[in-house]
């Protein structure tokens, strides 16, 4: 009995923490594309047009992460594995940090590092507009993402990360108005994206309906992405 007794004790103590664990093997698949890039700028794979393969590829994995992340709240609404949340805020912030390697592109390869002409590009393109506003408004989810800021701002914080769905629409339109709309092979793949995000803003509208009819204090915290 005393055995047992002691083997019970010990083995909260022995519990693996397999998220934990895994987290490395996670971070590292997200390094994978950057990787590739860089494998393939090396040694001169990026096709004719190696400035828009470069653009288009680090962008691309930016809004990927991103509907990724917003990808977590419905999977575990639906699946009830609590445990994806604990991969949320890596997802994020390495859509925030491919969104900046795309940025990083644009303004020292294809601008050629004349930062200032960055302002008239945003004034005449509104794809540009667009793209730089969900850039922008990634920086304050980056900054409050950890479990300090958390409790620093309270409520304030989840109204906050509701920038998350903005970003992802302004993700969208970016990639959506950059595509020409006469090439139709090209415009299908931005459509794609785009019907995967409404899916995952629609999935959480009965959420939200059922906290609206909740009395306030009643109504239970959560992540919000």
């Amino acid at each position: 009995m005393e055995a047992t007794a002691t083997a019970r004790a010990a083995s909260p103590r022995k519990r693996v923490d397999r998220i934990a664990l895994s987290k490395p093997f996670v971070f590292a698949l997200c390094l994978l594309p950057l990787a590739w890039l860089a494998w393939d700028t090396l040694h001169g794979q990026l096709g004719t047009d190696p400035v828009a393969r470069l653009e288009h590829r680090s962008g691309i994995w930016a809004l990927r992460l991103l509907l990724a992340t917003l990808a977590i709240t419905p999977l575990r609404l639906l699946t009830k594995w609590h445990w994806l949340t604990r991969y949320r805020r890596m997802l994020g912030l390495f859509a925030f940090f491919y969104a900046s390697v795309h940025l990083a592109i644009y303004l020292v390869v294809d601008l050629g590092g004349f930062w200032s002409q960055l302002f008239e590009e945003i004034a005449k393109k509104p794809y540009i507009t667009v793209g730089f506003a969900a850039w922008l408004l990634m920086i304050p989810l980056a900054v409050t993402s950890t479990k300090a800021m958390m409790r620093r701002l309270g409520p304030r914080w989840l109204q906050l990360h509701r920038l998350v769905y903005v970003v992802g629409l302004c993700g969208a339109l970016h990639f959506m108005w950059l595509v020409k709309s006469g090439n139709t092979i090209a415009v299908r793949e931005p459509v794609i994206y785009l019907a995967i995000l409404l899916v995952l803003l629609a999935a959480r509208v009965p959420g939200w309906l059922r906290r609206r009819r909740l009395p306030r204090g009643n109504a239970r915290a959560g992540g919000v992405a």
